[in-house]
């Protein structure tokens, strides 16, 4: 069964409720690229190492290019951060009226916000926005079901904070940091002044340049692409939990999944060790349900037979996971064989993106990063430092950004492009002496600390209105 088997099935308010969902997600991701990717054509432009239309080609062109090929050959694990900051069981078990208004509230708040913000020409994070929204809801439904700390998984959310809080921080050391080497390194005047009249960078310096825009681009497209598919995973999952429980991109891994049991079982034997009674009862659940199974799609098609397979499945990661990370008692040997099972055997069945939702992030993404880039790059430009961005500090800060967004793709950590360019460019202009516009910075510190509350409340308002309305 594909999606428009799937999504047709659905009655007829759910189906339309769906359609504006996905048109919202993929609105959310454009809105992304002309708001967020400007901070990677600001260095070319201002710079004047390519013209504004060529900049903004080339930069949604990486764009795509960043979150198809980053997802499709080094997986989406930032997609998984976003996706498990809220208990998707919350979206199954809240099934119609009160999943429907979940994922809709949160979209529709990341929209206002990030649409607001980028009319007043402020910088903000869509990673900070996207997350609050889904903090908002997570919380608002704890609040309506009178379990208000329930609906958030806030050991994720706290190791995701701790990435948004500590990258502008590495953003404005390095950038500054960096810069001050090259000073020592290389001594042309003109690549510490901002550009006159006509002139342009030295050839080296404008390869460098648009490598940096390029990379930047690249690297927000592998880093808040994933978000999107983050955003349209928990839309798909809210709506259509029968068809997206398991893989729909390898349905034929059902053996493997099988193969992988009987392998957790026959290691625990080898080692002489116990299996935790917990694992065991997901173990016998799977090597049940899936016991002759040649693929995923031999499984009944209501929405709780497959669930209960996913939920075992994840149940069975968790548990090995710990169990790799903190059981001192566990042979080493044994916890090399349950990571080596957990991430060949199981994890692909319940964590994968479908094809289609790539490409349309990767595209929406990329398109938005051609449209109404301006006001953002303006500000970061022309008014966090006292001066125009020069030759040296635009190379520093594309570096910088581009470095840590890749090192945080590793780590499986969402962050925010617009923070840690932003804050590598005042770092720049600090080390270089140019000094920063106090009121600027003070608007885009205030605003990276009022999305998260904001969007919180925002996105818990709109639940709260929507459960009121749909009962």
């Amino acid at each position: 069964m594909n999606f428009w088997n799937a999504a047709f099935d659905l009655p007829a308010w759910p189906l339309l409720f769906l359609a504006v969902a996905l048109f919202v997600a993929f609105l959310f991701e454009f809105i992304n690229g002309f708001h967020d990717t400007a901070n990677a054509v600001t260095t070319v432009i201002y710079t004047r190492s390519l013209q504004p239309t060529a900049a903004v080609i080339f930069s949604g062109l990486m764009n795509f290019l960043g979150a198809l090929i980053t997802v499709l050959f080094f997986g989406a694990g930032v997609a998984f951060a976003i996706v498990h900051l809220l208990p998707v069981d919350l979206l199954v078990h809240a099934r119609s009226n009160a999943a429907l208004v979940m994922v809709l509230s949160l979209l529709i708040g990341g929209v206002i916000w990030n649409l607001s913000t980028w009319y007043l020409g402020i910088p903000v994070s869509s990673s900070h926005t996207l997350i609050g929204c889904i903090l908002g809801v997570g919380i608002a439904n704890g609040f309506w079901n009178k379990t208000p700390w329930e609906g958030v998984n806030w050991e994720k959310a706290l190791y995701v904070a701790l990435g948004l809080l500590i990258t502008p921080l590495i953003g404005f050391i390095f950038g500054g940091g960096l810069l001050l080497l090259l000073k020592r390194v290389v001594k042309e005047p003109r690549l510490y002044q901002p550009p006159q009249g006509d002139d342009r960078p030295p050839s080296w310096i404008r390869v460098m340049l648009i490598a940096t825009c390029g990379g930047v681009s690249f690297a927000h497209g592998s880093n808040d692409g994933q978000k999107g598919m983050g955003l349209l995973l928990l839309t798909l999952i809210g709506f259509l939990p029968a068809h997206y429980a398991l893989t729909v991109n390898n349905p034929k891994m059902a053996p493997k999944v099988y193969a992988g049991v009987l392998d957790v079982r026959a290691e625990y034997a080898k080692h002489q060790v116990p299996i935790p009674p917990e694992m065991s009862e997901h173990l016998d659940l799977l090597e049940r349900e899936l016991a002759g199974k040649e693929s995923f799609d031999e499984l009944p098609r209501g929405w709780n037979d497959r669930w209960k397979v996913r939920q075992a499945i994840m149940k069975t990661t968790l548990a090995m996971s710990k169990k790799e990370e903190k059981d001192p008692a566990l042979p080493e040997e044994l916890r090399g064989q349950l990571k080596s099972i957990r991430e060949n055997n199981l994890v692909g069945a319940i964590e994968y993106v479908p094809l289609w939702v790539v490409v349309g992030t990767a595209l929406a993404l990329g398109i938005g990063t051609m449209i109404g880039y301006k006001r953002i790059v303006i500000t970061v430009a022309e008014k966090i430092g006292k001066t125009h961005l020069t030759y040296a500090q635009g190379a520093v800060a594309g570096v910088v950004t581009a470095a840590t967004i890749l090192a945080a793709d590793v780590l499986h950590l969402p962050v925010s492009t617009t923070q840690v360019l932003s804050s590598g460019v005042a770092g720049t202009m600090t080390a270089n002496g140019s000094g920063i516009q106090g009121g600027t910075c003070r608007k885009i510190l205030l605003a990276w600390i009022l999305t998260l509350p904001a969007c919180i409340l925002l996105a818990g308002i709109l639940f709260t209105l929507g459960r009121l309305i749909a009962g």
